[in-house]
C-alpha cells in the first residue's frame, strides 16, 4: 500500500448555498488543503450510489485526492449541509446537516485496517461530526486501534453530538483543535476557568492531551505545546467567506509539523493559510502556495 502521511476520516458532502452548490465537508477540506501543501493524503468516506455521489467522486480526482477509500452506499444519499449566513453575523455561516446519509455508514475494511497500521509518525485527522451513527463511529474506534497520532477537529453542530460521546473522542487524541466557544461549552461542563489559558491547561490535563489550538476567529489563534502557550493575532484579509478557513488552518498546522517549524513558526503559517481561504468563496478554492508566503511576508 502506498503511504499516506495523513488519513483524514469522516464526511465528503454537498455545501448547498443559496446561489450555489459547493464540495465539502470538513475532513475533505483539510485533505484538499493538505494535497495542495504536497502532502501524502488518504480521504475516507462514503458516498451514495447517485449523481452527486459521482460528482464528488471526479472532484477529487480534480483535486488529485485518491478515491481509493471512498466506499459507496447503495441505500443512503451523498451527504448534504444547507449553509446560510447567520442573521446575527452575515460572516459566519448556519448549517441545517441532512442525516442519515452514505458517510454515517462508513464500513471498516482490509484497506482500512492497513491503512491504520502506518507508522506513528504519520496522522489520522477525525471530527465529531462523523462519530454521530453506529456504523461510522465503530469503524473510527477500530482506526484509533492503530500506530498514528491522532488528532480531532472537533465539529460541534447541535443536535448532531453528545457529552458522553464527545468526552470519549477527547480521551482519544493526542492533538486537539477547537474554536473559542467549543472550548467555553467543554469549561462550562467542568466549571473550569474562564480565561483560554486556564481553560486549556484545565482541558489538557483532564484528558493527557499535550497538543491544543484554539482558533480564535479574526483574532488569530492560541496553541498550548508542551506545556507552553503561544499565540498569533491573526492576518487581516477582506473576508468572502468562513466556510472551510479553520479547516485550512489545522492543514497548514499538520504541514508545518510534518516540516518541523517550531510552534511559533506553525501557528504563523496556519493562522495565513486560514486567513487566505477565508478570502475566497467556498472550503476548497483554487489558490497559490505563494500566496501565502505573500501574505505572510505583507504583514
Amino acid at each position: 500500500m502506498t503511504q499516506y502521511q495523513v488519513a483524514c476520516f469522516g464526511e465528503v458532502l454537498w455545501d448547498i448555498l443559496p446561489d450555489k452548490a459547493l464540495p465539502g465537508g470538513a475532513p475533505m477540506n483539510v485533505a484538499y488543503h493538505l494535497q495542495k501543501l504536497s502532502v501524502p493524503v488518504a480521504m475516507i468516506s462514503s458516498v451514495g450510489n447517485d449523481e452527486q455521489g459521482q460528482s464528488l467522486l471526479e472532484i477529487m480526482k480534480k483535486y488529485q485526492l485518491t478515491t481509493d477509500f471512498i466506499q459507496k452506499d447503495p441505500a443512503h444519499e451523498t451527504g448534504k449541509v444547507y449553509a446560510q449566513a447567520s442573521p446575527d453575523n452575515p460572516l459566519e455561516m448556519k448549517y441545517d446537516i441532512v442525516r442519515p446519509v452514505a458517510w454515517d455508514y462508513i464500513d471498516f475494511t482490509p484497506a482500512l485496517k492497513e491503512l491504520a497500521q502506518q507508522p506513528n509518525d504519520t496522522y489520522l485527522v477525525f471530527g465529531s461530526l462523523a462519530a454521530r451513527n453506529t456504523t461510522s463511529r465503530q469503524t473510527l474506534q477500530s482506526l484509533l486501534e492503530g500506530n498514528r497520532t491522532f488528532i480531532l477537529d472537533i465539529n460541534l453542530r447541535p443536535p448532531h453530538f453528545e457529552k458522553e460521546l464527545l468526552v470519549w473522542l477527547l480521551h482519544q487524541c493526542h492533538v486537539l483543535k477547537l474554536n473559542e466557544s467549543e472550548l467555553a461549552m467543554i469549561g462550562g461542563w467542568h466549571q473550569w476557568p474562564d480565561t483560554i489559558e486556564g481553560q486549556v491547561k484545565a482541558l489538557s490535563s483532564q484528558y493527557s492531551i499535550q497538543t491544543i489550538i484554539v482558533t480564535l476567529g479574526e483574532n488569530g489563534a492560541a496553541l498550548f505545546s508542551d506545556g507552553k502557550f503561544y499565540r498569533h493575532p491573526g492576518y487581516k484579509v477582506k473576508v468572502a467567506d468562513t466556510i472551510g478557513s479553520g479547516d485550512a488552518f489545522l492543514a497548514g498546522f499538520i504541514y508545518s509539523t510534518i516540516k518541523g517549524y517550531t510552534p511559533a513558526d506553525t501557528l504563523s503559517f496556519a493562522c495565513a493559510i486560514g486567513a487566505l481561504v477565508a478570502s475566497y468563496s467556498g472550503g476548497c478554492p483554487d489558490y497559490k502556495r505563494e500566496e501565502i508566503t505573500t501574505l505572510m511576508a505583507a504583514h
